[in-house]
């Protein structure tokens, strides 16, 4: 899952929330430092990606990336699972996907000085572009593809996972709808588990 999914899997609680946005940002024993429901946040956002990377849907849609990425394929599932997220009318009906990204980018700026240092870098051109609203498009995943490869030290091309993704659109949706329950359920019984 990639960043509007692991907003939308924090349950409205602001410091999870953070914690489940910066995960990807804190190596190590350094998550131990942080205050201790950001620090559960770590924790869940962690959960979250062990149960997607294991899941035979998510495994199904790894296939259509894997001969051109390899282990890259997980992280192209991520971003593609948020396109399909915020195209998701069941969980973000009329205009709620515009009004619930701008909420997490209030709350990111509201715990800045708790925002690793790269993520607070990056934290105003993820507003600016309104990443997680356009993740709904195909062109706010062409560009998250294009950040994916530009940020790797092993990938120089993201044209191919672009095509790959408008060619098996419809694979990769069932996919999404095969998991996206599943992942739900899943993070609410850890969330309902933290010590929070």
């Amino acid at each position: 899952m990639n960043f509007l999914a692991h907003a939308f899997l924090s349950f409205n609680h602001p410091q999870v929330m953070v914690g489940n946005m910066i995960s990807d940002f804190v190596k190590g024993k350094t998550q131990y430092s942080y205050p201790k429901q950001i620090h559960e946040g770590i924790k869940l956002h962690r959960h979250i990606d062990t149960f997607t990377d294991q899941h035979d849907a998510t495994k199904q849609a790894k296939k259509v990336f894997a001969p051109a990425y390899r282990l890259y394929s997980g992280a192209i599932v991520d971003i593609v699972y948020d396109h399909f997220l915020a195209n998701d009318r069941l969980l973000f009906p009329n205009n709620e996907l515009d009004i619930f990204s701008k909420n997490v980018y209030l709350n990111m700026e509201q715990h800045h000085m708790h925002l690793p240092q790269k993520f607070l870098l990056m934290l105003p051109y993820m507003r600016s572009q309104n990443w997680l609203y356009n993740y709904h498009t195909k062109e706010g995943i062409d560009r998250s593809l294009y950040g994916l490869v530009r940020r790797s030290a092993y990938l120089t091309d993201h044209t191919t996972a672009f095509n790959l993704f408008n060619n098996n659109y419809d694979t990769l949706q069932n996919s999404y709808n095969n998991f996206i329950e599943d992942v739900k359920t899943f993070a609410k019984q850890q969330f309902d588990n933290l010590d929070l």
